[in-house]
């Protein structure tokens, strides 16, 4: 008996009936980008050659990465692939995949600079802490040409991902890399940061078991606990951050909207801060709070 032959426009429909079948978000896009990575190809190209039979190993290796996002596991983690800012970034499991909110911090960080208003604004020094795979610290390398940029994160793996993005994006030069728990690389820190911007873990513990299976079982949960009520890193970095600012520098965090009221009270609560504000995101929900340090 002969097997089959699938040609790429009947297997992708096959595909996105089935995950559709199956509740997996965004059938059809899913079953394009699998295959796309398995035969490394671009989507486009495989609008092109819609009517291009496969061969019986690419359908097996088609079949695998069908099974592995049928597990939930997401599909930036399968194709180890992730754009943000319009840059493709490496992401593998020891890193949270970046999320388009989390362009906010970035467009926000441009805008104050671009306004002139940071302490040094011709060769700021900014901090992105908690790096993850990168994103942050690689785009404002990318778009402040001038920054001195310094990268943590608590995980030395997270850390090997983020600076095989720099090398990647030939950044690697123009960042510096700090292994650590919040601001304990920096205690002998000489001078302090014009901007610190973080995207810290701010899932409460409490709400873990409600998350989708693709971040439950498979997002570094180190990159999503902020422990009870989700606030513990905010509130650590609030609470220290004016210490590691010039005077009249910024700090930029991202969370869940529940949470910005809270931090703002927990703004006012430091004296460090003057200005502050809470911004919302494309979807219209308050996600990014932004404050000033006080002059002298």
């Amino acid at each position: 008996m002969t097997q089959k032959k699938w040609a790429i426009q009947e297997i992708l429909n096959v595909t996105a009936e089935f995950f559709r079948h199956k509740g997996i978000e965004s059938p059809r896009l899913c079953a394009e980008v699998l295959l796309a990575h398995e035969l490394k190809e671009s989507r486009v190209e495989l609008y092109l050659a819609f009517d291009q039979p496969l061969t019986s190993d690419e359908i097996a290796g088609y079949r695998s990465l069908i099974k592995r996002r049928l597990k939930r596991e997401p599909l930036q983690y399968i194709t180890g692939h992730q754009e943000f800012w319009s840059l493709d970034l490496f992401i593998s499991p020891a890193v949270l995949i970046p999320r388009s909110e989390t362009e906010l911090l970035v467009e926000k960080a441009i805008k104050l600079r671009q306004g002139n208003f940071l302490p040094n604004n011709s060769k700021p020094r900014i901090l992105d802490l908690g790096t993850g795979s990168g994103a942050i610290a690689i785009c404002l390398a990318k778009e402040i040409e001038t920054a001195a940029i310094c990268a943590s994160d608590i995980s030395f793996e997270a850390l090997a991902v983020a600076r095989t993005n720099a090398k990647h994006h030939n950044l690697d030069r123009r960042i510096r890399f700090c292994q650590g728990d919040l601001w304990q690389p920096f205690s002998n820190s000489p001078g302090p940061f014009d901007m610190i911007i973080s995207n810290p873990p701010y899932i409460p513990a409490e709400a873990f078991k409600a998350l989708p299976p693709e971040v439950r079982y498979y997002e570094p949960r180190i990159a999503l606990d902020g422990r009870e009520n989700g606030m513990y890193f905010i509130r650590e970095i609030i609470e220290g951050g004016g210490a590691y600012l010039k005077p009249g520098g910024w700090l930029l965090i991202e969370m869940d909207p529940d949470q910005t009221e809270r931090a703002l009270c927990l703004i006012d609560s430091t004296q460090s801060f003057g200005y502050k504000e809470r911004l919302m995101d494309y979807q219209k929900k308050y996600r990014l709070v932004k404050a000033q340090k006080r002059n002298g």
